[in-house]
């Protein structure tokens, strides 16, 4: 499905079993780095646990949003992406110009993500790319102001989706996860993959 935005999603776009072995991978990298939740510049918790793959991820901490090279509770380096990503973004994201970034949240029952919109990276030209393993979650994606009407999307196991073109700086959120509706995390929930490109080309 895609629409005018530059809104794409691609349900079931990861099978079974690429599924379960991304998972697998997100939970091991979690050994060495850890989830945990993050605090916003203004001192709150947030609603998901966090940890990070790749050469960059992105944190918050009364400093500000900004993205770090290494994992802010253990001060090492974050573990490389798996190349089964990096091919996903070669593929629909920029053949060229390689992922720098990835943000991996985890949401356990209850947890939810308000509506903001991704705009500490370099370069917009880039889109966002957000895998869904596990739970179904009501996605909510709105337009560049955040008072502009929405509408809500559910992301399902395996589905894909980009914020590119004009929905990159979309506002969007996730309202709630559908608890029990997938078996494929480990005591349960959904795990959300996002790649980016944070520096300059």
């Amino acid at each position: 499905m895609k629409d005018l935005s530059g809104f794409t999603l691609l349900p079931g776009r990861l099978d079974a079993a690429a599924q379960a072995f991304l998972v697998e991978a997100v939970l091991a990298a979690a050994v060495e780095a850890p989830f945990h939740r993050q605090l916003t510049p203004g001192g709150k918790p947030m609603g998901v646990e966090n940890t990070g793959l790749g050469p960059l991820s992105w944190v918050t901490d009364a400093r500000g949003y900004r993205y770090e090279a290494r994992h802010p509770l253990t001060g090492r380096p974050w573990p490389p992406m798996p190349q089964v990503l990096l091919d996903l973004w070669a593929d629909l994201a920029d053949a060229a110009v390689p992922a720098d970034a990835c943000l991996v949240n985890l949401y356990r029952a209850g947890a939810k993500m308000g509506l903001h919109r991704d705009q500490d990276e370099a370069d917009f030209r880039f889109p966002v790319l957000s895998v869904s393993l596990g739970d179904t979650a009501v996605f909510r994606l709105g337009g560049l102001e955040r008072t502009d009407p929405t509408r809500s999307v559910r992301l399902a196991s395996g589905d894909v989706c980009l914020l590119a073109g004009a929905s990159r700086l979309a506002f969007h959120g996730v309202d709630r996860i559908l608890t029990g509706s997938s078996r494929l995390v480990p005591g349960g929930g959904r795990i959300n993959i996002t790649l980016r490109r944070a520096r300059r080309a």
